[in-house]
């Protein structure tokens, strides 16, 4: 079992910067993929970015360029820095981590945070 702690969200102008964390309660070691997901008040949760075991990464269309994903296996800790935020950005934003349980049917086991607000004014 794995609990994850998302921190850093807030209220920031658009144009502006903030970096979410992720402190995972154990070692990530066996976990294989991490990201960020996000959900705005009507819309169904999206991926904002994620990173897998090996290192790859791979970005919603709407941040590629703006944000960010980053990984620190010693601290457990996983990142997402934001720039030039957007109002369109504001979401309760979500941090994920998942096992793999059966890769031909993409089976996956999805632990989740409690999620932290990003609110990005106008």
């Amino acid at each position: 079992q794995v609990q994850l702690v998302e921190s850093g969200g807030g209220l920031v102008q658009a144009g502006g910067s903030l970096t979410l964390s992720c402190v995972a309660s154990r070692s990530t070691s066996g976990i294989n993929g991490m990201g960020w997901y996000r959900q705005a008040p009507g819309n169904e949760r999206e991926l904002v970015a994620s990173t897998t075991s090996t290192g790859s990464t791979n970005y919603g269309d709407s941040v590629k360029g703006r944000f960010t994903i980053s990984r620190d296996n010693a601290k457990n800790t996983l990142y997402l820095s934001m720039n030039s935020l957007k109002p369109e950005d504001t979401g309760v934003y979500y941090c994920n981590a998942y096992r793999i349980l059966d890769f031909l049917r993409n089976q996956r086991h999805n632990y989740w945070g409690q999620g932290t607000q990003v609110t990005v004014s106008s």
